[in-house]
């Protein structure tokens, strides 16, 4: 058996070719990670203004743009438009917004949840069409 020695264990993990912006909030267990050993970049390269939420995992050379929201647990593999906030795994546009200047946004619990807007629209369609059905049975 053979056991690999690690470069990091656990924490926030800043893989050693991430560029991060100014005015950048990284929560806990935050990792800018990379999919590849070769010796090029391979990290993210985080915008401005940027918040990043709690055991969010954004992996690879992708470009994160300037006052983006990243929601916790997310796990970002492609690049993310400037003033957009991304969720889910793998982590999907919720929606875009304004950033206030230097003002860091601590309301993660105002952050969309695309899945559950999808799961109503879903359950909507259900109901009216059990209604279309009972008034066909009549």
């Amino acid at each position: 058996m053979c056991i690999r020695d690690r470069d990091h264990g656990a924490g926030v993990v800043i893989g050693e070719t991430a560029e991060i912006g100014d005015e950048v909030t990284i929560y806990q267990g935050v990792v800018l990670g990379g999919v590849s050993l070769e010796k090029k970049k391979r990290h993210p390269t985080i915008g401005n203004d940027v918040v990043i939420g709690a055991g969010a995992i954004v992996l690879g050379p992708i470009k994160i743009g300037d006052g983006v929201k990243i929601g916790a647990n997310s796990v970002v593999l492609k690049d993310v438009r400037p003033y957009t906030t991304v969720v889910g795994i793998p982590a999907k546009e919720a929606g875009k917004h304004l950033i206030k200047e230097h003002e860091i946004d601590l309301a993660h619990d105002k952050i969309p949840d695309p899945v559950n807007t999808e799961l109503l629209k879903i359950k909507e369609t259900i109901r009216k069409l059990e209604e279309e059905i009972e008034t066909l049975r009549k």
